[in-house]
């Protein structure tokens, strides 16, 4: 792929990165790929053309993680993918036409002007100075003011979700935005709201680590096990007093799987059954159709050995019959 820049020489030569790359882009990027822009942008100023094999060997990077790191850049608007290459994407252009962009991007000036909640305002400068220590980028302007439309969030759960990803290390758009969509979908508007969500959430803690540690996995759930123990909980309704009753029936059978243990509550679930007191009624009364099930099965036995023997002497004695004769 072939990469231009204007000739000058190495020693004296210098490479100026914008700073709305650090503001904007910087914290968005694994390590391995931003080695690959900062290179690819600093190769862009040579009128020479380079191949993969040769980044891959320069970097001492994988020749995929080359390939990935390019689709990555790509679809992240860094770099532009030309029948000879790739071009650089000019970020302060860019991030100007977005900017203007009608209905799409709003600068700081624009919500400051235009925006009827004062209380919004001071949440967006309170998110500025907390989380991007004054310099937060345009575009988070934009992402706030459509994620204050699109979840119907209030002031405090604003803030309260970028505290949350802060405090994790992980202030990316990504991440933020499917935590906003989980926060969402459970409902989650006001701080009361939100308050509950916790206090739903660490219950739900506290029983996938009880349930965990009955169940010997002590290195933690899968994500699939944890889904199974979520679904219980906040979609059948049931509370460890049920949920341990079917972990109890795992010492019936050898090396149980959550599969079975899925099996045995959601059977209880759309049987309709909601209480521990009902589930102990129906076991019982299917402890008693099985016995009975059984006897009933060793009477029909009986009485066809029975019958059998009958039918075997009424043949032994017709035949001793016709000796006779």
């Amino acid at each position: 792929m072939k990469l231009d820049q204007n000739e000058k020489s190495l020693l004296f030569s210098e490479t100026s990165i914008p700073d709305i790359f650090f503001s904007e882009y910087l914290s968005q990027i694994p390590g391995d790929y931003l080695k690959l822009y900062f290179y690819m942008f600093f190769l862009c100023k040579y009128s020479k053309d380079i191949k993969l094999n040769d980044l891959s060997k320069k970097l001492n990077l994988p020749l995929k993680t080359i390939n990935d790191g390019l689709k990555f850049l790509e679809e992240n608007n860094l770099i532009m993918k030309k029948t000879t290459g790739y071009l650089i994407i000019d970020l302060q252009d860019f991030t100007l036409h977005n900017l203007y962009t009608p209905n799409l991007t709003l600068s700081k000036e624009k919500i400051d002007q235009n925006s009827k909640n004062k209380s919004r305002v001071k949440a967006i400068e309170h998110i500025n100075n907390m989380y991007f220590q004054g310099i937060m980028g345009p575009s988070w302007y934009n992402d706030i003011d459509l994620w204050f439309k699109k979840y119907g969030f209030d002031e405090q759960v604003m803030i309260a979700l970028f505290d949350y990803c802060y405090n994790r290390s992980a202030m990316h758009r990504n991440y933020l935005q499917t935590v906003a969509e989980a926060w969402a979908s459970n409902k989650v508007k006001t701080w009361n709201d939100l308050d509950n969500y916790y206090t739903k959430q660490e219950s739900l803690n506290k029983f996938k680590k009880t349930i965990a540690k009955k169940l010997g996995k002590y290195n933690g759930l899968t994500q699939y096990e944890e889904a199974y123990i979520e679904n219980w909980v906040l979609n059948y309704g049931y509370d460890m007093s049920i949920i341990e009753i079917a972990l109890k029936r795992t010492t019936l059978k050898q090396a149980p799987t959550f599969e079975y243990i899925n099996n045995i509550i959601t059977d209880w679930h759309e049987r309709n059954l909601k209480t521990e007191a009902e589930i102990t009624a129906f076991l019982e009364q299917r402890k008693k159709q099985i016995k009975d099930t059984k006897e009933l099965k060793a009477k029909v036995t009986k009485a066809n050995y029975e019958q059998r023997q009958y039918d075997n002497l009424d043949f032994l004695y017709a035949n001793n019959n016709k000796e006779e004769e």
